[in-house]
């Protein structure tokens, strides 16, 4: 009698090991709009390296002390801040404050085999100087975007002009990852309009911990893992 092929944990991390390194950068419609839980998950789908390049503010405890602590696999490697500002404030003015200013070449990628999951500040129009956006900054990396959208007033504004403005720039659009409350007819005039994949969604979770994050890494599994 033959037996049905199951994939184990040994199987999945073989797989893993035998694609080709994937890179994504996150970003979204608004400033606190998802993106460090949105990385968190997709960091530990893909058991990927996880780096931010610009943190403002919180230095405590950072974007990626948050998505260290949220992350089970060990193969995930947390590269350090190309820029680390003391002030809670866009990049630009927590950069002068710190009496500094943030250049593009500066911000290289960390090297590594593994896939990578890099984390933006903001929306794509936060500026990080007198000449340069995080739009630019997306550019500069040629990386593909994953957009993370939230339902509220506006979202559906904010997000078609946050696609619009990636498309111009000629910067690939991997797809949308809807965050918090569910409204399907504010998604499905997004993906209408947008002409995005929907990669998946993450509900309004009453906390959010290392369970919540490995129980929506197994869905996103199936779509990145192909």
């Amino acid at each position: 009698m033959a037996f049905p092929y199951i994939m184990n944990h040994k199987t999945q991390d073989k797989k893993l090991n035998t694609m080709l390194p994937k890179r994504f950068f996150v970003t979204g419609i608004s400033t606190e709009i998802g993106k460090t839980v949105i990385s968190a998950i997709l960091t530990e789908a893909l058991q990927a390296d996880y780096w931010k390049p610009v943190q403002s503010g919180d230095l405590h405890h950072t974007d990626t002390d948050k998505v260290k602590a949220l992350i089970s696999n060990i193969k995930s490697v947390f590269h350090e801040e190309a820029y680390r500002l003391h002030t809670p404030a866009s990049p630009h003015y927590a950069a002068a404050v710190d009496g500094i200013r943030i250049n593009l070449t500066d911000m290289v990628p960390p090297s590594t085999n593994n896939h990578l999951i890099v984390e933006g500040a903001g929306g794509l129009l936060v500026p990080l100087n007198d000449e340069h956006l995080i739009i630019d900054l997306i550019q500069h990396l040629a990386i593909p975007t994953i957009l993370v959208s939230q339902n509220y007033l506006g979202s559906i504004n904010h997000t078609l002009l946050s696609v619009e403005a990636l498309q111009k720039r000629g910067i690939p659009i991997e797809g949308i990852i809807f965050n918090g409350e569910k409204n399907e007819a504010t998604e499905s005039i997004i993906l209408h309009y947008s002409a995005c994949k929907c990669l998946g969604r993450v509900n309004q979770e009453a906390s959010i911990n290392q369970k919540v994050i490995q129980s929506y890494a197994q869905q996103f599994e199936k779509t990145f893992l192909v």
